[in-house]
């Protein structure tokens, strides 16, 4: 008799127990989904911003390649190359953004931890590549002041060697940056600075919300 009321008072503390370990994990799930939903916001308005920004941007790049081509001239080659390159980029840029902008929207903090995390990886990627495709302008940036009408005929062969040495540091960083910059490089320091730099801060944070949250699930 002693036996049956001992087991049937271990049960009833077991069952206390579990319940108030489900209670904690559904009270611990509803702060990360606070803690979350704030972080994102943050990055909603980054976003928001960076779009207003890319807008104004593009409007005065697009001018000025306007200008330019409607002056045509072949001293101006290298510079409608270069800005229509870095036209184009930034142009996907905006949309990259502003596809950022409707994925963090579309989180949806009432479902599952599993979809949840799933839209803030595939947030994190997409920032990624965006900050991948980003590097590539940086070659532009270094041949957009130069002239058919002096360049390369009318300056030395050290200023020739300067320029050329210049364009090809900075397609081989552009290069290199592109390559090295993958979901399997995102906890190395310069990644996590240039994800950051675009606006994925608060999304590697989020993450590391819901990270905490299955730590102590396991540890229960």
């Amino acid at each position: 008799m002693e036996e049956t009321n001992f087991i049937h008072l271990w049960k009833e503390q077991y069952e206390k127990i579990d319940q108030s370990l489900v209670i904690n994990n559904h009270l611990l799930k509803e702060v990360i989904n606070q803690k979350t939903e704030s972080a994102i916001q943050s990055t909603i308005r980054f976003k928001v911003r960076g779009i207003i920004i890319a807008i104004v941007y593009l409007l005065f790049l697009g001018i000025v390649l306007f200008i330019a081509i409607s002056h045509y001239s072949s001293a101006a080659n290298y510079f409608i190359i270069s800005m229509g390159a870095i036209f184009l980029i930034n142009t996907k840029a905006l949309f990259d953004y502003i596809k950022h902008l409707v994925c963090a929207n579309n989180i949806n903090y009432n479902g599952s931890i599993t979809e949840i995390q799933q839209k803030l990886t595939k947030l994190q990627l997409s920032i990624l590549q965006h900050s991948r495709f980003m590097v590539l302008q940086f070659p532009f940036w270094t041949t957009f002041y130069l002239s058919d009408s002096w360049f390369p005929h009318t300056v030395s062969w050290g200023y020739i060697i300067i320029q050329f040495s210049l364009t090809s540091s900075f397609t081989f960083l552009a290069y290199w940056l592109y390559k090295n910059q993958t979901m399997e490089n995102a906890n190395k320091k310069w990644v996590k600075t240039l994800i950051e730099g675009s606006g994925g801060k608060s999304i590697i944070k989020a993450i590391a919300f819901y990270k905490e949250l299955e730590n102590f699930n396991l540890a229960n």
